[in-house]
């Protein structure tokens, strides 16, 4: 098994895992390609122009150039996506961020008590949005860039409205409704 099923508990289900949006990756990759062709052009035109020693430095003090801005601009980006992980089960979510120092936000299912989401023009068309997430007596939780954002908050209300329905002892699968006179029917999924 790999992450996230390790950190699942047992008999819990995996419904759903995600990273952020690849458009948070947009301005670095965009950064590395243009850095790239500069450091390339530069590189040539220092060939071109000086010989010898000179050249040598010169071709050095661009690639280094290029390595502190790509380290600085695009590894850490691509890294804090690679490592965020956003994830769903039939019991709780989990967000779980870091490298060095992690960081993890756990809601079960039962606390949750509304789930929202926005999302612009530009997010509409690249299917992606901000969900947040209201848990009893805290305050709400925005998650940004959650890919398909409108299903996840489909899954979400559905599985918090059926942990709120469930009765203590049930198994996970079976579900009450109420009729219009108010009175609970079990049936099971």
């Amino acid at each position: 098994m790999g992450y996230p099923e390790d950190a699942l508990a047992p008999e819990e289900e995996l419904l759903l895992h995600r990273h952020p949006h690849w458009k948070s990756l947009v301005l670095p990759t965009a950064t590395f390609l243009v850095s790239t062709m500069v450091a390339g052009f530069l590189v040539g035109l220092v060939q071109a122009r000086l010989d010898g020693a000179a050249a040598t430095w010169c071709g050095l003090a661009v690639a280094a150039a290029w390595i502190g801005l790509v380290g600085w601009r695009c590894v850490p980006p691509f890294v804090g996506w690679l490592t965020t992980h956003f994830i769903v089960t039939d019991r709780r979510v989990l967000v779980r961020t870091g490298v060095l120092t992690h960081t993890g936000i756990d809601i079960p299912m039962g606390r949750i008590s509304n789930v929202q989401f926005r999302h612009g023009l530009v997010d509409r068309m690249l299917r992606t949005g901000t969900l947040v997430v209201v848990s009893a007596a805290d305050d709400p939780i925005e998650f940004d860039d959650i890919p398909d954002v409108q299903q996840v908050h489909a899954l979400l209300y559905r599985q918090a409205f059926d942990a709120q329905n469930q009765r203590p002892g049930d198994h996970h699968t079976t579900r009450y409704r109420r009729d219009e006179h108010g009175h609970e029917h079990r049936k099971g999924w």
